[in-house]
């Protein structure tokens, strides 16, 4: 304690971990730990990559960054923040959570009694199954007598300027009822939605696996009823404004499904499932159908071109709309599975950082490509950039007889236009 106040260590300073430590600065004595120095840097210059934090607002945050653990106060939480993403068996990857607990181990008094509080997506049980045996095993302390364990995972959702850590209601669990009633003060004070506790651990662990989930199982019932009407002529689009009169029918949309959450928490669960003996086929039904989708949308355009090979513009590459994110980005993929088909295809996106899309998957972001015209024009990514530009400036880009693919249907118009040779979903 600091003046009667918590001293709070939040580890890795990403989507999640930014917005939460700026939160917490306002209110505690806060440090803010990531162990990339460009991006410590950064933040320290008032700049926010991911674009989830105002330039203002960083540099009159009282939130103190550093990328060296020893410059990091004795804390009474430690938070984890950090990613878990899946390896290329499509298997949980909790390297960089190892990683980190690794370092608060390292870094935690066991006189102060500190609660650890993870906020990385896993599956039910790492928390006090591996991360608890680790925190012991480095710190040689005891968990559950010189420091405690909790688990409140994080809902951040990249460009929701709605939802935000300090308005979003929080599930918070730990390891004992004190414990608990000291995690739960401590986000109370950050969020005006209030918190829900669960009821354990594995609780807080298995709701946030299932809430990706759901959603990534409904998405892919839409991209499969798409390619199923796409064999009748029928656009999926009109038969969702039928159904969607429905006051109950749910407003999922078909699309590419990535980023870092909805693409990968599936994964989790199931790996948890297969070791307790259970196949779970649905979840891991819904993922195939929706990895699937670039290769469909790919063969549905490379029909629509006369199965000629030719030059493609493809508008967008971040994994959604109006942000600068590319992880998992299934646009890649498509661009991919049209090269493979022998189409050149150029990528724009004024979003993404160039570097980035081309360290990650080999793809150079032209910054001029709005400026000449092109066989077929993809509008992959409906960024606000794209959607302002209208349906005229971007029709344009299109060579005489080519073709327009409008995938999420921006355009709707656009079939009612001679003019235009229009595919969608």
């Amino acid at each position: 304690m600091l003046n009667g106040q918590p001293v709070v260590v939040v580890v890795g300073l990403g989507y999640v971990g930014l917005p939460l430590a700026v939160a917490l600065a306002g209110k505690f004595t806060c440090y803010g730990l990531d162990i990339n120095p460009s991006r410590v840097e950064e933040i320290r210059r008032g700049v926010d990559r991911t674009g989830e934090i105002e330039p203002e607002r960083l540099h009159a945050s009282a939130l103190t960054v550093t990328n060296t653990p020893g410059e990091c106060p004795k804390a009474d939480f430690y938070i984890v923040t950090v990613p878990t993403p899946v390896d290329a068996d499509n298997q949980p990857d909790l390297r960089l959570v190892e990683a980190a607990t690794r370092t608060v181990a390292e870094m935690i008094d066991g006189g102060r009694k500190p609660i650890v509080v993870y906020e990385s997506t896993v599956y039910p049980g790492v928390t006090e199954e591996l991360c608890g045996p680790l925190l012991e095993q480095v710190s040689g302390l005891r968990c559950g007598e010189n420091f405690f364990l909790a688990y409140s995972p994080e809902r951040i959702n990249p460009g929701d300027r709605e939802h935000t850590i300090d308005r979003i209601k929080k599930v918070v669990s730990g390891q004992t009822t004190e414990v608990l009633d000291r995690v739960a003060a401590l986000y109370e004070s950050i969020t005006s939605g209030g918190v829900f506790r669960a009821a354990s651990i594995k609780a807080a662990e298995a709701a946030k696996v299932i809430e990706n989930t759901q959603r990534d199982i409904n998405v892919a019932f839409m991209n499969e009823i798409a390619q199923i009407f796409a064999l009748m002529d029928v656009s999926v689009w009109d038969v969702l404004a039928a159904a969607g009169t429905k006051w109950n029918f749910l407003p999922f949309t078909p699309g590419l499904v990535g980023g870092h959450c909805i693409s990968v928490d599936p994964f989790y669960l199931s790996h948890r499932a297969k070791k307790l003996g259970y196949d779970s086929r649905m979840i891991l039904g819904g993922r195939a159908t929706n990895d699937g989708m670039a290769r469909w949308i790919a063969e549905s355009i490379h029909q629509r071109t006369g199965k000629k090979a030719g030059d493609l513009l493809m508008l967008g590459l971040t994994f959604k709309e109006n942000v600068p994110d590319l992880r998992n980005s299934k646009v890649a993929d498509l661009v991919s599975a049209l090269s493979e088909l022998g189409h050149s295809v150029t990528v724009h996106d004024p979003y993404a950082n160039a570097d980035e899309a081309l360290h990650e998957y080999r793809i150079q972001l032209d910054h001029t490509a709005l400026e000449r015209r092109y066989d077929a024009v993809v509008l992959a990514v409906p960024h606000r950039a794209y959607v302002d530009l209208g349906l005229d400036h971007i029709t344009q880009l299109v060579a005489d007889g080519g073709l327009f693919a409008d995938l999420k249907n921006c355009f709707p118009q656009a079939r009612y236009n001679s003019g235009v040779r229009l595919w969608t979903l």
